[in-house]
């Protein structure tokens, strides 16, 4: 079992790599260290910190500054900045205990840290995988990622220029010259997995709306083909981006599109598609913030949306597009370029300063491959830290795929400043929090979960501003966090310690170290993270879990834990029971002699939330207990919204928290 490893330290002799012309420190003789280490490696605390706000810098500068940081943080944390408008980062300034000097010009931090770097490695920005690959090599190389551009206006060196190196539609051959050349000399107690770029919205455009769904429908019974005519926006001559959202936003239900056909003046088809096949590619401008489902549409839910840019031939009159659409959505258009590509910064000082290899594979087909591979060249429970491309479905893929090669998953693609906070030293309390009694009746026993704890950068930024709303504590509430935020942000989770109200219980998210499935982990493997969880649960004074499995191979649900894996939760960790990720509310099992309850997540708001938990407890006869493991949609909930629903419920439903709910579950049986 591996459980606790070292991030090796470069020395030794120089190697020449992969026709580049650059040497890296030979680390092949390099002995293990003795002292066992965290999980997720720290760089020291930091004491004097240089502030600055990039919010308003474009993806490139962001990129230079991120992978300056990880260099210049890795010997001892001595740059933070603010990454956006809401402010998180900076309130979370304070309790790094380091004293400040505010920069106005963020840029002008390259020239004083310049000596601290060798140079630049040179990314192409005809390759957009390449930002990934120099990424990679700062970490190698104590460079920064930069531009030709960039690195001629900061006076940097070049160490590496990767223009013109690689191809940027053979993806799968970029990242396997990586693991071929780089991987041998990065760290392998960490991976990393960012996407190259990001898409940033426009703030002048002007969108027309031209259609949307005023009902909430989730049964796909409004599925037709709908005409739109877009010959206005065609009269000056150009093209035409046509988008798709949630008309809603707060349930997950929104636009659905099976197929797209257009008409130029008249009968002429210039264009047809079925999402997800080879012939949308050319017409999909921007399709990041959606995903493809098992009917071969393309979805989108919340926040997200996707563009489709038209181009009629020259001299068309009339456009009309024809769109198989159901659900709740928004369409609308505009002539205006709606979105720009560039590099996407964050996390790198993190993955520079542990000198991970940085990787952006979709878990599917040849790339699938290759991430399969890249995960067998590591030892069981190393975290991979990022996420995966292809939204929920390359989640549910690319989570089983780690796991079956014995990896945890941690969420990490958004956390800020993180060679900051690893280092930050704060007490996070061991001690379990005393559980409130309550006298076990014919009652419905309502426990309420805030999801998403798995993921450090909600932790960090999303559930630190609904944490703030005043109304918190009002009413039993249960609160996922990562028990990694102990190696990675001591101080973000001893603030949730020691804010937390009487009603307020931290629980681990899924599945304990890091997101997992752990029935896809292999028999050899599995105690090594369920052991790995207990330390963790035992450092952090965490007694329950909130966990997945995999969905069932049709897609229809999820599997039940089973015999082996919920023995090894027993056998290593302090868990006294279990939240498994299941939606219906209608899974409860006690494999192991341990107390298994499936979620029950009802989508809208509290009106409507109250009204389904209704139907659900619709002829249960009241001669026995019942228990609702119900699930909070971190992205679209606040405490104002989860004291609203309890305060419509009356009888017969009493909420409770987490760990009362467990001690009467094992009351009743």
């Amino acid at each position: 079992m591996v459980s606790r490893r070292t991030l090796l330290q470069a020395g030794g002799s120089a190697l020449t790599v992969g026709g580049l012309g650059i040497t890296l420190p030979d680390r092949a003789g390099a002995a293990e260290a003795r002292t066992p280490v965290p999980l997720l490696p720290s760089f020291g605390r930091p004491t004097r910190l240089d502030v600055a706000d990039i919010s308003s810098l474009d993806g490139d500068d962001q990129l230079l500054l991120t992978t300056l940081q990880g260099v210049v943080n890795r010997r001892r944390p001595r740059l933070y900045f603010n990454f956006d408008g809401s402010n998180v980062d900076l309130r979370w300034l304070p309790g790094t205990g380091a004293s400040v000097t505010r920069h106005d010009r963020a840029l002008d931090l390259v020239a004083r840290y310049r000596n601290d770097t060798r140079g630049a490695i040179l990314h192409d920005p005809e390759v957009p995988d390449s930002v990934n690959v120099a990424t990679t090599l700062a970490g190698l190389e104590n460079a920064v990622a930069a531009t030709a551009e960039q690195a001629r206006e900061h006076r940097l060196k070049t160490v590496v220029d990767l223009r013109g190196r690689f191809d940027a539609h053979d993806v799968l051959a970029t990242y396997r010259w990586q693991l071929d050349h780089l991987f041998p000399r990065c760290a392998h107690t960490l991976l990393a997995g960012l996407p190259p770029t990001r898409t940033v919205r426009s703030g002048s455009v002007q969108w027309r709306e031209i259609a949307r769904e005023t009902e909430r429908i989730r049964d796909s019974s409004n599925r037709q083909v709908r005409t739109f005519d877009l010959s206005a926006d065609i009269a000056g001559g150009g093209g035409v981006y046509l988008r798709f959202q949630d008309s809603f936003g707060d349930d997950g239900w929104g636009a659905s599109v099976g197929s797209v056909r257009a008409k130029a003046d008249g009968d002429e088809v210039i264009l047809s598609f079925t999402p997800g096949t080879a012939e949308e590619v050319p017409y999909l401008f921007d399709g990041s913030n959606s995903s493809i489902g098992g009917d071969a549409n393309r979805f989108c839910d919340g926040d997200g949306y996707f563009i489709y840019h038209f181009t009629p031939p020259a001299g068309t009159r009339q456009l009309l597009v024809e769109v198989e659409l159901w659900n709740q959505y928004l369409v609308s258009s505009t002539t205006t370029a709606p979105t720009r590509v560039e590099p996407f910064p964050y996390f790198r000082d993190y993955a520079v300063a542990s000198r991970a290899m940085v990787v952006w594979l979709p878990p599917s087909g040849e790339t699938g491959t290759l991430l399969d591979e890249i995960f067998s060249r590591v030892a069981p429970t190393t975290p991979y830290a990022g996420w995966f491309s292809h939204d929920v479905a390359g989640e549910w893929g690319g989570v089983d795929r780690a796991s079956r090669h014995g990896i945890e998953v941690v969420p990490a693609d958004y956390y800020m400043n993180g060679t900051v906070h690893a280092g930050v030293p704060a007490r996070v309390s061991d001690k379990v929090p005393p559980r409130p009694q309550a006298a076990l009746r014919n009652r419905v026993y309502l426990t309420l979960t805030v999801g998403e704890g798995d993921n450090i950068q909600y932790c960090q930024r999303r559930m630190r501003s609904i944490w703030d709303d005043p109304e918190r504590g009002r009413v039993p509430v249960n609160w996922t966090v990562s028990p990694l935020l102990a190696d990675i942000g001591p101080a973000l989770l001893a603030y949730y310690q020691n804010t937390a109200t009487d009603n307020d219980l931290l629980i681990a998210g899924p599945s304990g170290a890091g997101y997992t499935y752990p029935g896809s982990w292999p028999e050899s493997a599995l105690a090594a993270y369920t052991e790995l969880t207990g330390r963790l649960l035992h450092r952090t004074g965490m007694d329950l879990v909130y966990a997945y499995n995999p969905r069932n191979p049709t897609g229809d649900g999820w599997i039940p834990f089973d015999e082996r894996v919920v023995r090894s939760y027993r056998d290593n960790t302090p868990l006294r029971g279990i939240i498994q990720s299941w939606e219906t509310g209608d899974l409860q099992i006690r494999p192991a002699g341990m107390p298994v309850i499936g979620n029950f997540f009802p989508q809208g708001k509290a009106a409507e939330y109250r009204d389904a938990l209704l139907r659900h407890v619709e002829g249960w006869d009241r001669t026995v207990p019942l228990f609702i493991a119900g699930a909070i949609n971190a992205w679209s909930w606040t405490p104002s919204d989860i004291t609203e629903l309890c305060d419509l419920l009356g009888e017969p439903f009493e909420v409770v928290r987490g760990d009362t709910f467990f001690d009467l579950v094992n009351q009743a049986a």
